[in-house]
């Protein structure tokens, strides 16, 4: 039993030993070149044998990429069509009633907001297709020129 005993002491303080000379390696590479090495190291960094590099096992960039876009295809968004908007009093609000005609601020023949999930992405006219409204995109806005208006507002 002592025997048996020993030999496990042994194996854990290989280990121990393997541990450090690692620990010590990863020390030196971190500390520049002129520093002396205190310790020599024979045993080689376990990192390489126990874990398989993960870029071997990687897709092409394009795949992953088509892979990352994929993810979202079915998330539902809000699309809405803004042709004005004005500011009323809750006075003037609860004066309206069927007929009254609310001014806005957009002028008449004035392209409309696109907005998905409340940010303009497009402007675009009303048109008619099967009998209900359609809008037919004129321009899309750019991420620099949203940030522009952003800033006027």
């Amino acid at each position: 039993m002592t025997d048996n005993t020993s030999s496990s002491t042994a194996l854990a303080e290989d280990d121990w030993a393997a541990a450090l000379a690692e620990q010590t390696t990863a020390e030196q590479a971190a500390q520049p070149a002129a520093a002396p090495a205190a310790v020599p190291v024979a045993a080689a960094p376990a990192g390489t044998q126990v874990f398989q590099p993960l870029e071997e096992h990687r897709a092409p960039p394009s795949a992953a990429s088509a892979l990352d876009i994929s993810r979202v295809l079915d998330v539902p968004v809000q699309l809405t069509a803004e042709i004005g908007r004005t500011r009323i009093t809750i006075k003037n609000l609860l004066q309206l009633s069927q007929g009254s005609v609310v001014e806005l601020d957009g002028l008449a023949g004035q392209p409309l907001d696109v907005l998905i999930n409340g940010y303009l992405i497009a402007q675009g006219e009303v048109v008619v297709v099967n009998d209900k409204y359609g809008i037919r995109l004129t321009d899309i806005i750019t991420p620099s020129e949203r940030m522009q208006k952003l800033a006027r507002a």
